[in-house]
């Protein structure tokens, strides 16, 4: 067992923690390989420009928190706290941007507000190129992760309080603001931290609809690719890592102070009819869901537009992407065999290393630094990730060179970037079975494999395949943390819709975003078929 220990630890030492050690060792180093201290940083600080890129990114992130936030939590409370009709169509609608690459909505925004788009005059003269663009796409982006965080946070609340607050005849703002907000003060904390590292480090929306407004990730892309300046590109990257970090930070410190808001003898809130609220957070629910589908659905029209704006008349021509100018269906298929192989090898090294951190015995110090490198990719932008991967697989002296430019490095980095959640869901599943079922089995010298696979991986299998699911969705629309690997011969559907945009054939484009859409789409609805079967074959004995 402590050997299966000190493999992952290599695993994660080589996937995650040289490559990142890489990326500080070359902000520090000029062009000659030749150590400067901090020489970058200051010429970095002295530059107007990149400081400004800086000063963007911080702005469009505070302003795009601010609103994400603000919606969330009314979509929120909306979805649990009231008895408005059709909720379920609500949470379901709120979950779709999950399934789309961050670069979507920002095509779908040209349409709508570009200079040719249907609602432009909306605008009052400003351009939807620049920062009103980056926010209202990373508004869609970063919704349902906040949604997510914060319909967790208020759907746990006891009753009694607000029992108790009704008896006193407190009225409606007083109880929200001295029971409703302080219950859910962590989520809202939480959800903050989530939608600001999300903004701050997304690549897709500002690379389609930035303009000539530069933020810190197009910033690398451009030290990167376009000038070759690496340790410029380096530096960039850690000022990118930095705010993530004190957000994960910032977190964990938050939840050290987090109390039980359920006791054993709450009563579970029960929310009542109320005819005007209802109908009033109905109309905001149905508000906000219809941007999320005008966003959506203005991209899947823009797919299907022969001619924007001048012949509206629908064709499937964009979706030949030979036809259209592009790299074919090559890049989809090499999307699909990507999240195929990160699906299955990733849920294979994630769901194994936490049951080796959590059911293993002895070797306590080495299981908490384990756990520890687990949770670190959660604070790693996938920019940033992408660009370590530069510096330490393609280094002449690196042992493991040869899966730089291939497939295997795009697998090897998705399943990293993506590590952290996948792992505290293996976790938070494995906690549900007894520790006493490997204790009998070593008293009745069962071998450890036998039980694990005869009892630990059924009562587990829907954790499992919701990991797959979620590496598999998150390989399809990923786009920062890959755009520096490929090759011609592994370049990826999101890939190939950010080179077709910068093109100019901005409906190509879309056509590749909304057939990432309809398979991850797909995806899920197989998943919750089989989910289905899977719980009535396994998991009987969780209704007894």
């Amino acid at each position: 067992m402590r050997c299966c220990l000190l493999l992952l630890g290599l695993y994660l030492t080589v996937t995650l923690v040289l490559p990142l050690y890489t990326l500080l060792a070359k902000s520090l180093q000029n062009k000659d390989g030749h150590f400067v201290g901090f020489a970058n940083f200051a010429r970095y600080f002295a530059d107007p420009a990149m400081l400004q890129s800086f000063a963007n990114t911080v702005h469009v992130s505070a302003i795009g928190t601010i609103i994400t936030l603000l919606l969330a939590f009314l979509y929120a409370y909306a979805l649990t706290r009231t008895c408005m009709a059709g909720r379920g169509f609500f949470r379901a609608v709120a979950l779709i941007p999950l399934l789309a690459p961050s670069l979507l909505p920002g095509l779908a925004l040209v349409y709508l507000f570009g200079n040719q788009g249907i609602f432009k005059s909306l605008l009052f003269g400003h351009e939807i190129y620049g920062p009103i663009g980056i926010v209202m796409g990373e508004v869609f982006f970063a919704f349902p992760h906040a949604l997510i965080i914060l319909v967790t946070a208020l759907s746990v609340a006891d009753g009694r309080l607000y029992e108790a607050a009704e008896s006193l005849r407190a009225r409606p703002a007083r109880i929200f603001l001295t029971v409703t907000l302080p219950g859910c003060r962590y989520g809202l904390v939480s959800a903050s931290l989530v939608i600001f590292t999300l903004i701050f480090t997304d690549f897709g929306v500002p690379k389609v609809i930035g303009g000539s407004y530069n933020v810190l990730a197009t910033d690398v892309y451009r030290q990167v690719i376009g000038q070759f300046n690496f340790q410029m590109g380096a530096v960039v990257g850690l000022l990118l890592l930095l705010p993530a970090v004190l957000s994960f930070a910032a977190d964990r410190i938050m939840q050290r102070k987090q109390v039980a808001l359920l006791s054993a003898r709450a009563v579970p809130l029960q929310p009542k009819p109320r005819p005007l609220t209802d109908r009033v957070f109905f109309c905001l629910a149905a508000a906000v869901a219809g941007f999320l589908l005008l966003v959506l659905g203005m991209a899947l029209f823009g797919s299907l537009v022969k001619l924007w704006p001048y012949n509206l008349s629908l064709t499937l021509k964009w979706y030949d992407f030979a036809r259209a100018g592009t790299d074919g269906w090559g890049p989809y298929f090499n999307s699909l065999r990507m999240a195929a192989l990160v699906a299955a090898i990733g849920t294979a090294i994630i769901f194994g290393g936490a049951y080796l951190v959590e059911k293993s015995r002895g070797a306590g110090r080495l299981r908490a630094i384990l756990h520890l490198l687990a949770m670190i990719p959660l604070a790693v932008p996938g920019i940033v990730l992408g660009l370590s991967y530069i510096f330490f697989f393609n280094a002449p002296d690196n042992p493991l060179n040869f899966i730089y430019g291939t497939m295997t490095v795009l697998v090897v980095n998705t399943i990293c970037h993506f590590y952290t959640v996948s792992h505290l869901t293996a976790i938070t599943a494995l906690k549900q079975v007894d520790a006493e079922f490997e204790s009998v089995a070593a008293s009745l010298k069962v071998p450890l494999y036998r039980t694990f696979w005869r009892v630990t991986v059924p009562v587990c299998l829907p954790a499992i395949l919701d990991i797959s699911v979620y590496l598999f969705v998150n390989a399809m629309t990923t786009v920062s943390a890959v755009v520096f690997l490929y090759s011609a011969e592994t370049k990826l559907m999101s890939i190939n819709a950010i080179n077709t945009d910068d093109a100019g054939n901005t409906a190509a484009a879309c056509a590749m975003g909304m057939t990432i859409v309809a398979t991850s789409a797909a995806l899920k609805g197989l998943h919750s078929l089989i989910l289905r079967r899977v719980e009535r074959r396994t998991q009987a004995w969780r209704k007894r």
